[in-house]
């Protein structure tokens, strides 16, 4: 199918067809005459050798010549050289050697070059068109309603203005490779409609040209190239850029192609989507060599921009129903979004489906993963996640054959060939995932794609494939294609999440800037109250006393008794307000942190709680040495104090043993040891597993199992969090408890 493919030299191997300069050539086609001019004197510096079939003259005589010299009206000749859009301009007739030619000129990579051309050189011509057929063929596109209607319809027209025997409209896919969507031929030919073409039949550099020139011509397969002399441009060192040239020198690779197809000459337009290459119109003539003269190449070419311009409209025209309930969707979605705190509650798994299309859907958010639909298991996702974390450069990623790029996809591959995935960061942050599975695929090409190459010539050199038959290839690892518009609601939802990450995080700093000055603030009134506090009550204790003491004599039982009781209230409030003084203190004391042994810190408390711990005869049971971890020292004593304490005031048993000790992070989790303390006595109901870390909250009577003010597991719960760290508890009642924490960030 391929309507270019040039190269240099006459016989090239099709292995380097990627890598041929197909844009200096050195040669032209023979119908025509190329000059190269030096401006602005307009003189002749390079020609093609056939100036003297074609004009009767001699390369001699024209090199170094002014070009005015050689045409009959040089004024206007030079008016029309020298003009700024020479380019844009209609093509004029000039005569050179007394011969009438079709003459069009541009500038390119700094040099003025004049293209000759002589319709008599070729055995057909295409009849000239009006303004008025170009102008109905607009409109019969214009009323195409869907994009393969489209699609006939350009084919058609096409065909009506060149006349040739076949004309396809080409699409590219994203592969590269070609299907033909729309054709008019001679009702004795084959049919390509439907069919697909290799990526190789036009290759890269092909692909680039037609993106810079918009046309492509070659009147007759057998026309004998002219060379170009002499070989380098003098003005700049280097042979004649003519990538923009309609007279472009064509590969033998391609003619061969050409005629292997039984065509005797083409015409390629490009056809463009928002810049990019989308396709091409090629016209094929089989019957006789066939030109088309400038004037009607460039009605073509007009009518190509038409089509592209057009192109957008139908293909967006077809999606705009499914488009529109995507967009219902998004809308669901967004609105979920904004209410509820959890992402996952917010993308509902039939909505979060219904996004793209997709079958299956995961999202995956630190050690979280929730899995709708079709999907690989939990863990084969967690290793897809990781690959995409390295491989995914794009915020959307998308894939319709996943096992081709990421092989381990091949043993998921019934839920999950296709894949669209969206992350809110490269490393860490949400993502989400969409599945579809495997869908085996027949497809058509125009020969077997497997012989691109063809077979070895006479001359031991690779020629381009001949066969054009009908060839079906049944396609694996696929899924259906994903549509621009269901990877765009991706990229939306994308964007949205991102959107509603940071509204969150910058309320929740909001939120934490309002409770650090709030804490703050409660930390002094605390400070300070406390503080203030502790002299009226030690003057209250201390009077008291004195009274019990000095006028014992005088009062009676009762007044005894009373006066014992605001005693013991006094040293019960001292006991408050110094437990408040310590916990405002721990919030404002700056931390002191360091790589500590906690072998040591734990030999320190159970040094300082020997006497209790002999009188109740607790067993201490160390199963193995503790590790270093870094901390704050005194704090770390203060709270294995307030948790072995309290395993030792909290137990009826008439053994009581507790136990200190560590595990391990698990991979993936938190790389931080878990300290505990666990011991053998009451436990602690489920009801009551949050509110015990509040200051002051008791379970029991005040005087029940040694009394205390209820402040010790508030003040654990302080420390672990000013180290970073949490404490939480895991309990039977009635068999005991173990306090689980954590105090550093790191391992040091």
């Amino acid at each position: 199918m391929s309507p270019g493919h040039d190269s240099v030299d006459p016989i090239i191997d099709l292995a380097h067809c990627d890598r041929e300069p197909i844009h200096i050539p050195g040669r032209i086609q023979g119908h025509g005459i190329l000059f190269a001019l030096r401006e602005p004197d307009l003189t002749v510096v390079q020609v093609s050798e056939n100036v003297a079939r074609l004009a009767g003259l001699a390369v001699a005589e024209v090199i170094g010549q002014p070009i005015d010299r050689l045409t009959a009206d040089a004024g206007a000749c030079r008016q029309w050289l020298l003009s700024a859009q020479v380019r844009e301009s209609s093509p004029v007739q000039l005569v050179v050697g007394g011969r009438v030619f079709d003459a069009t000129a541009h500038r390119h990579d700094g040099v003025l070059l004049l293209e000759l051309e002589n319709s008599r050189e070729v055995a057909v011509v295409s009849a000239p068109i009006s303004y008025r057929s170009v102008r109905m063929a607009m409109g019969r596109l214009q009323s195409a309603g869907t994009l393969a209607e489209f699609c006939q319809v350009a084919a058609i027209e096409m065909q009506a203005l060149t006349g040739f025997d076949r004309v396809n409209v080409y699409r590219f896919l994203p592969d590269w490779n070609g299907q033909v969507l729309g054709e008019a031929k001679r009702d004795d030919l084959i049919t390509y409609m439907g069919l697909h073409f290799p990526a190789g039949d036009i290759p890269e550099p092909a692909r680039r040209l037609y993106h810079l020139n918009l046309i492509r011509h070659i009147p007759d397969v057998d026309s004998e190239p002219a060379l170009i002399t002499p070989e380098s441009n003098p003005l700049t060192g280097r042979p004649l850029d003519l990538s923009l040239a309609v007279l472009r020198g064509v590969s033998p690779v391609h003619i061969q192609y050409l005629k292997n197809m039984e065509a005797r000459s083409s015409l390629s337009v490009s056809l463009m989507k928002e810049g990019q290459l989308w396709g091409l119109l090629t016209c094929h003539h089989y019957s006789a060599p066939r030109y088309v003269p400038p004037g009607v190449r460039d009605a073509c070419e007009f009518l190509g921009q038409v089509i592209s311009a057009q192109l957008a409209v139908k293909e967006e025209a077809e999606g705009n129903e499914y488009r529109g309930q995507l967009q219902a969707v998004r809308e669901r979605l967004l609105q979920r979004m904004g209410t509820e705190h959890d992402l996952v509650r917010g993308l509902p798994g039939q909505d979060l489906l219904a996004l793209t299309g997709a079958t299956g859907a995961a999202i995956v958010h630190d050690r979280s993963c929730t899995l709708t639909g079709a999907t690989p298991t939990e863990q084969e996702v967690r290793r897809l996640v990781a690959w995409l974390r390295v491989h995914a450069d794009a915020e959307v990623f998308h894939t319709n054959s996943l096992a081709r790029l990421y092989p381990e996809a091949d043993s998921f591959k019934d839920v999950a060939s296709g894949l669209i995935a969206i992350s809110t960061t490269k490393v860490e942050g949400h993502h989400v995932l969409w599945f579809r599975p495997e869908v085996v695929q027949t497809v058509e090409w125009a020969g077997d794609p497997r012989k691109l190459g063809g077979e070895i010539g006479s001359s031991g050199v690779l020629n381009p494939r001949r066969s054009f038959e009908l060839w079906r290839e049944v396609v694996s690892l696929n899924s259906l294609p994903w549509k621009s518009w269901e990877i765009n609601a991706a990229r939306m939802l994308r964007d949205a999440i991102i959107a509603v990450v940071v509204r969150r995080a910058e309320e929740l700093t909001r939120l934490n800037v309002e409770l650090e000055r709030s804490n703050s603030d409660l930390d002094s009134f605390a400070f300070i109250t406390s503080h203030d506090l502790k002299e009226p009550l030690r003057g209250i204790h201390n009077y008291a006393t004195f009274v019990l003491e000095d006028y014992a004599d005088k009062l009676d039982a009762d007044g005894k008794d009373k006066l014992q009781t605001l005693v013991n209230l006094s040293e019960r409030l001292e006991d408050i307000v110094e437990s408040l003084l310590q916990y405002s203190r721990l919030g404002r004391a700056d931390l002191d942190v360091e790589p500590t042994d906690l072998n040591s810190v734990v030999a320190g408390v159970l040094a300082l709680l020997k006497v209790t711990l002999a009188r109740e005869a607790v067993e201490i049971r160390i199963p193995r040495p503790l590790p270093v971890v870094r901390c704050d020292r005194t704090q770390a004593e203060l709270l294995f104090t307030n948790l072995i304490t309290n395993a030792v005031k909290y137990n009826n048993k008439s053994a009581k043993w507790v136990e200190i000790g560590y595990k391990e992070p698990v991979d993936g989790a938190d790389p931080r040891p878990v300290l505990y303390v666990e011991d053998n006595g009451i436990g602690i109901a489920e009801k009551h597993r949050h509110s015990i870390f509040r200051m002051f909250k008791r379970l029991h009577s005040r005087d029940k199992y040694g009394g205390g003010t209820g402040a010790g597991l508030a003040f654990a719960k302080k420390v672990a969090e000013r180290h970073g760290g949490s404490i939480w508890l895991e309990s039977t009642e009635g068999q005991g408890a173990t306090f689980y924490f954590t105090l550093e960030s790191q391992r040091p």
